[in-house]
């Protein structure tokens, strides 16, 4: 039985650690909800459909382009001004017809994923957001896949009735495409850290985005031919239909709604559990384990106070190994990642070597998120030197030192993956070469030698309000590392397999308490 605190720590005898499990939330009124917004859009004559004339694009794009080369700190660090001017210019090419939104859009993501910059990325206009919430709950690709290398395995189905193409099915081809092919296509829309492709198929893994993205290139379909590799190795071929969640469980949805209300948690419970969401304490107090959930480093979590409750409970109950669960944690705040790291490091430590912008102003600045903000903090934490940029000084020289005070002295064991990005990568590769400290799965999504973060305002283009974040300082980590585009490495591999995915077992998880098994038995 688990005693789940306040303080977002669960103690018991034995700690059972379950595969994540999926969760479809039902979709009401989304036809009706589309039909509203379709009448609201009229009315104020913008529709979603728009096209947008070449001289618009033209001014959008211009925007576009001047931003990045005024001001992006990172835009020829992986990719040479040649190449990167090629690609601009390209751009400008595609801009001699009249496109619609998700057409303009996937030329600035093609532009972009070539920066090789993990935090520049495009997104929806707010007007067109708001119709991709009603339009997304009538056509919807059915399936989730998990995807490395050659692989594409299906790890979630939408149809409820589709007893083929189960957890675990090998996917070959979709309409007689073949699945790397598929991915090649995929990966010139995203955007990673220099040359990372482990972020990129984590990406496309993670629930919904395949599907969104493979329909953005490919376009929608009614039906899609699917080529599978079953179970017992034999190859098939289906055919499964865009899942319609309004017609195809309408009569769920109604047996649904004649069901009595379960119970709603007050405010006070739905903070706690928006916070446990984020951050948990697993003790396993028989065993001496304990397991470090951390989904972000973003603020708003009260991450400091849960860092020195748990570890003064680990000094307490006297654990000896802690898993630190990094695998979700796409980052967030540089000072919640530096107190986790104060309390594992067994040395002083540098956030980075250097920290700086390339540029204060901008004659666009009207079109960037908190510009005023922005500038304000530059001038008063940032110096300009004799190379030309704005750095920030006290990173680039100060050291922070491990805690005294319940520091942690056991064996520790980080759990990275693709997911793991910004301010996760700076924690695990500043503890990485620590003697106790060992990683666990595949390499981060962020850079190793560095990345293009810090403050990230969004542009909104004037013309069709398509907006994309731009980082507006250049991090680079540890200058003594190769800048090979590369994550921070695990010291002990563990990648996905088929027969992992189809059984729902965390290998990585797996893996861990199997190191940990190994090291008791060596120590008695």
């Amino acid at each position: 039985m688990q005693l789940l605190r306040k303080d977002g720590i669960i103690c018991n005898k034995g700690l059972k650690v379950k595969g994540v499990g999926y969760k479809v939330l039902p979709y009401a009124c989304g036809l009706l909800l589309l039909i509203l917004y379709s009448c609201s859009a009229s009315r104020h004559g913008a529709s979603p459909n728009r096209k947008y004339s070449p001289a618009e694009l033209q001014k959008d794009y211009t925007v576009f382009r001047s931003l990045l080369e005024e001001k992006h700190p990172g835009l020829y660090w992986y990719t040479s001004k040649d190449s990167i001017d090629y690609y601009f210019d390209w751009g400008q090419q595609q801009l001699k017809d009249s496109l619609n939104e998700p057409d303009f859009r996937k030329v600035l993501s093609y532009i972009i994923s070539k920066i090789g910059c993990g935090h520049t990325s495009v997104s929806s206009s707010k007007r067109y957001s708001r119709f991709l919430d009603t339009t997304r709950l009538l056509r919807i690709f059915p399936l989730s896949l998990k995807i490395w290398d050659d692989t594409a395995v299906v790890s979630a189905t939408l149809s409820r009735r589709d007893s083929i193409l189960k957890r675990g099915t090998i996917i070959n081809k979709i309409n007689g495409v073949v699945i790397r092919s598929i991915t090649d296509s995929l990966f010139r829309y995203l955007p990673t850290d220099g040359y990372n492709t482990t972020h990129k198929y984590q990406t496309l893994s993670n629930r919904g985005t395949f599907g969104s993205l493979y329909s953005s290139v490919y376009g929608y379909a009614p039906l899609y031919t699917i080529d599978f590799t079953d179970s017992t190795g034999k190859l098939y071929r289906t055919n499964i239909r865009t899942y319609n969640p309004p017609i195809a469980d309408s009569a769920t949805r109604a047996a649904i709604a004649r069901l009595p209300r379960p119970p709603q948690p007050s405010k006070r419970e739905r903070k706690q559990l928006r916070k446990n969401s984020a951050r948990l304490l697993k003790m396993d107090t028989a065993n001496h384990v304990a397991m470090m959930n951390l989904n972000s480093f973003a603020k708003g979590y009260q991450l400091r106070p849960f860092f020195r409750r748990s570890f003064k409970a680990l000094r307490k109950h006297d654990l000896n190994y802690l898993i630190i669960d990094v695998r979700s944690n796409g980052g967030g705040s540089v000072s919640n990642s530096t107190s986790l790291t104060k309390y594992i490091s067994d040395h002083r430590f540098k956030i980075g070597d250097s920290l700086y912008a390339v540029n204060k102003r901008s004659k666009y600045k009207k079109y960037i998120e908190d510009d005023f903000w922005n500038r304000f903090f530059m001038t008063l934490f940032t110096q300009k030197r004799k190379d030309g940029n704005y750095h920030f000084g006290y990173f680039e020289r100060h050291y922070f030192k491990p805690k005294k005070k319940n520091h942690y002295n056991g064996k520790v064991y980080v759990l990275t993956g693709g997911n793991s990005f910004s301010a996760t990568t700076l924690f695990a590769g500043a503890v990485r070469e620590q003697d106790n400290v060992t990683i666990v799965g595949e390499e981060t999504g962020g850079g190793a030698y560095g990345n293009n973060a810090w403050l990230i305002p969004d542009v909104t283009l004037p013309v069709t309000k398509v907006r994309f974040r731009l980082p507006l300082f250049r991090l680079v980590i540890d200058k003594n590392i190769p800048k090979n585009g590369k994550g921070v490495q695990p010291e002990v591999i563990s990648l996905p397999t088929v027969q992992a995915i189809r059984a729902g077992v965390d290998y990585k998880l797996d893996k861990t308490m199997e190191l940990i098994q190994k090291e008791k038995e060596v120590s008695h």
